[in-house]
């Protein structure tokens, strides 16, 4: 998979140690090097981990298909804490300056990251923009990850908490079509709810069907991007979950999401299951 799209080329595989393997004539060998990767990107993310507990600070990947919200979910959440609580936001994207423009336009400070070819992020990228960032006294790091459905789900950043987005306009059956992703998030939001009246096709309920089908054991919250019904219970999610990590770091514990290994395995083997 990665081995067709590039990512297995970005950042993260010129940082890591790559394991010897041995060579065969005729033959190539990736499952050594991708090992390598992930082992390198996991020992990242628990420094990553380390860096956000010692400042009290609630790390969560954002994770969607391109296009499902998650910038306007972010610029909307900004302006209804109004101060409440101190966010920061580190973008991925695989060019421009897009997302953080629109996130420091808020008054929030944002570090961009452009992947190039890379489809989604991994612990160093994260480990390179939090130095950039003011972590002392923020409450919230969010990190947007490049839009897909696919690959974020296999890779630790060092957050702790997962939250997919499934859009309206996407389709009720995405659960269904992309299960590790979905399956990895600790939040499912369902969102453009606005749009339902208009794309009459999308079904709340089957899109719920589809989130139990496929084990997803979460909580999952519908809304608009924009505000309006359902903020209140995204907002209270973010604020029970702050306190949580609060509570955490009192008592020098962590959380960890839930990184899935059948997108783990698929990267280590370069080649999708049947």
């Amino acid at each position: 998979m990665c081995r067709d799209c590039g990512c297995s080329l970005g950042p993260a595989a010129t940082r890591a140690p790559l394991a010897a393997a041995p060579s065969t004539p005729g033959r190539t060998d990736t499952i050594e090097v991708i090992t390598a990767i992930l082992g390198e990107n996991d020992r990242v993310a628990a420094h990553n981990r380390e860096h956000f507990d010692a400042e009290g600070v609630l790390a969560l990947n954002l994770m969607s298909s391109p296009g499902a919200g998650k910038t306007s979910l972010l610029e909307a959440t900004i302006r209804a804490l109004d101060g409440r609580l101190k966010v920061a936001v580190i973008e991925g994207d695989l060019a421009t300056e897009n997302d953080a423009d629109r996130i420091r336009a808020c008054g929030v400070p944002a570090v961009q990251i452009t992947t190039g070819n890379a489809c989604h992020l991994d612990a160093q990228m994260v480990h390179d923009a939090v130095h950039d960032l003011p972590l002392a006294g923020l409450d919230v790091l969010f990190i947007e990850n490049v839009g897909n459905l696919v690959c974020p789900a296999s890779f630790d950043l060092g957050q702790h908490r997962n939250v997919t987005l499934l859009s309206v306009p996407e389709g009720d059956d995405k659960p269904a079509k992309y299960p590790v992703m979905f399956r990895a998030a600790d939040l499912s939001l369902i969102t453009k709810t606005d749009l339902l009246a208009y794309i009459t096709e999308f079904k709340v309920e089957r899109a719920h069907a589809a989130l139990r089908q496929i084990g997803f054991g979460g909580e999952t919250i519908e809304l608009s991007n924009r505000g309006g019904e359902g903020f209140a219970a995204w907002l209270g999610w973010l604020e029970r979950e702050v306190a949580a990590q609060r509570e955490r770091t009192a008592r020098g514990a962590t959380a960890r999401p839930a990184i899935q290994p059948e997108g783990a395995a698929v990267h280590a083997a370069g080649r999708p299951t049947r």
